[in-house]
């Protein structure tokens, strides 16, 4: 395991602990997250709450996977990861080209309309993902210290991402 591949596993793993946690943590979350699904016009209804379901299990396995320093439940973790993030890009770009701006519930209650913002973040994750999986193939094993560096570099850079939305509110032009 070498020095990003234990930044990435850190970053994907908090980001997708907190997502899942932010929606499935109290009965108001939850059904705030379905509505917020059923607002992106994606998923039909009946599947809003099997697909809402889906989604934090994928996201709390994914993250479970990256905790898990065994070079196989890495790899598993950043493929899943990789999946779950493209997927969330593929659905927040139809619903942008459909003119649907609908906040995202990716984080909690969070009232952002879904825009670029959105779509740069999770193609970032994305390429964090591609990067942990090549990382699992590099042979050896880092040294404690360093390690530990690289995991709260990822832990910073996990937080950093979850702000995305509010950072970059901060930086956008008042009307």
């Amino acid at each position: 395991m070498q020095y990003a591949e234990v930044a990435c596993r850190i970053l994907l793993a908090a980001v997708f602990l907190t997502a899942a946690f932010s929606k499935a943590s109290r009965k108001a979350a939850w059904l705030a997250f379905v509505h917020s699904l059923r607002r992106l016009e994606q998923v039909p209804g009946p599947l809003l709450r099997p697909v809402a379901l889906a989604v934090v299990t994928t996201e709390a396995v994914a993250a479970v996977l990256l905790l898990v320093p065994a070079r196989v439940a890495g790899w598993a973790g950043f493929a899943l990861a990789g999946c779950l993030l493209l997927a969330f890009t593929l659905v927040i770009g139809r619903a942008l080209k459909h003119g649907n701006r609908a906040p995202c519930r990716c984080f909690g209650a969070s009232s952002t309309p879904l825009g670029a913002s959105h779509m740069t973040r999770n193609l970032m994750l994305t390429c964090v993902a591609v990067l942990g999986l090549v990382g699992t193939s590099a042979p050896g094993t880092p040294e404690v210290p360093y390690a530990l560096l690289a995991g709260a570099a990822g832990l910073v850079t996990g937080i950093l991402v979850m702000a995305f939305e509010d950072i970059v509110t901060l930086f956008r032009p008042t009307e």
